[in-house]
């Protein structure tokens, strides 16, 4: 194809417990070392055109080669919280009064000032909390009890909002465009911006609601966190308790439960589920004084993934006293301890190239011109 010819960066950590969730839209595709180490060949005009016809045919399938995957750089963006929170589209769910507006609010001060949470380091940016059940007077007392004074600019908020498929979309949009720091979207309630009619409660319609929020969240690479209800019935998985049928989680990339045995009780058990990140169980305290959720203990140590001694060997190439390296992927192959061939090494760093950024702060670029394939590695500063 030919954006199998265009250029491929990326420049952003990635998120993911694994360390790395590809997204849809791609910066470009890159690929090993030039047409003697098994590169394919560039296209030719008349293949480009075949291609075109096969594409204007109705009954055309859309395919990715599982080599195209590996020869491909794929668009990665720093998590939001290291290790519980990550771009895209979850539901945080909890019975009524239960203490999700302030678990909110605590975690919208934490994301605007950069400001760790639990441990968790947290990535900073601009964050819209849309709190659609309360009004200003209740927000300023609610804030002011949990950090005194020391307010933000990054941390906005609005009452009222329209509904999804009524212009919800156009205005988060435009909030992004005006705020590009914008990293954290908090909808409080879910049900305040649902559409008016139709089968509100069947699958089809939950999955299309989240599926929808999803897209804006994926388009605009921002985290979107959607508060929700349980429902009264227990279950054997906590979260089939969520309000609603399997299709709001079925679209989600994950979801948090808060959960009290008692609505007196001054503790709470938080459960974390996604598509990209470890399964959590965490046990918290609510400060009586402040109202915010204090970390007592995890059901289990967060999983770490081990080092990788190529993407070691690699980054040593690249110091604060040489900061960039440039080369091809043979060269690249020649340096101590990578022990790989050119063309197997150049995919594993397309692959990893998330992960390069991410712990080491290094670019990586394979890109093509007149004289062949060549990769650049870039030291950067770290993001916050």
């Amino acid at each position: 194809m030919d954006e199998l010819k265009t250029k491929a960066a990326v420049p952003i950590p990635p998120v993911g417990a694994g360390g790395e969730q590809p997204v849809h839209k791609t910066t470009g595709l890159s690929i090993a070392e030039d047409l003697t180490e098994n590169n394919p060949p560039e296209q030719t005009l008349e293949e480009k055109l075949r291609l075109m016809q096969r594409m204007s045919d109705p009954a055309y399938l859309h395919t990715v080669s599982m080599s195209e995957l590996y020869e491909t750089v794929y668009q990665s963006r720093p998590p939001v919280i290291d290790g519980l929170l990550y771009s895209g589209t979850y539901l945080f769910v909890g019975a009524p009064k239960v203490g999700k507006s302030f678990f909110m609010a605590q975690l919208a001060y934490h994301v605007s000032m950069g400001l760790p949470l639990w441990g968790y380091p947290v990535h900073k940016g601009t964050v819209l909390y849309l709190a659609l059940e309360d009004d200003h007077r209740r927000l300023q007392g609610r804030l002011y009890r949990m950090f005194g004074m020391d307010g933000t600019n990054d941390l906005l908020f609005a009452i009222y909002a329209k509904q999804l498929g009524l212009g919800l979309e156009e205005q988060l949009k435009k909030f992004v465009r005006q705020h590009p720091g914008t990293k954290l979207i908090i909808i409080d309630t879910l049900q305040k911006v649902r559409e008016v009619g139709g089968d509100k409660y069947s699958y089809a319609n939950d999955y299309e609601v989240v599926g929808k929020l999803k897209r804006l969240a994926d388009d605009c690479g921002i985290c979107l966190l959607l508060v929700h209800h349980t429902r009264k019935q227990q279950a054997d998985d906590k979260f089939d308790m969520i309000s609603g049928t399997n299709g709001l989680l079925g679209a989600a990339d994950g979801a948090f439960l808060l959960q009290k045995e008692k609505r007196t009780d001054g503790s709470a058990i938080l459960d974390v589920a996604g598509r990209d990140q470890q399964d959590q169980r965490m046990y918290l305290t609510k400060d009586r004084e402040r109202l915010v959720w204090e970390l007592e203990r995890l059901e289990t140590e967060p999983w770490v993934e081990p080092p990788d001694p190529v993407l070691e060997a690699v980054a040593a190439l690249v110091t604060a006293d040489r900061p960039a390296w440039g080369g091809t992927a043979t060269e690249l192959a020649a340096a101590p301890q990578t022990d790989m061939k050119p063309n197997a090494l150049a995919m594993r760093l397309n692959v990893r190239a998330g992960r390069l950024a991410a712990e080491y702060h290094i670019r990586y670029e394979n890109s093509r011109n007149h004289a062949g394939r060549s990769i650049a590695l870039t030291l950067e500063p770290p993001q916050a």
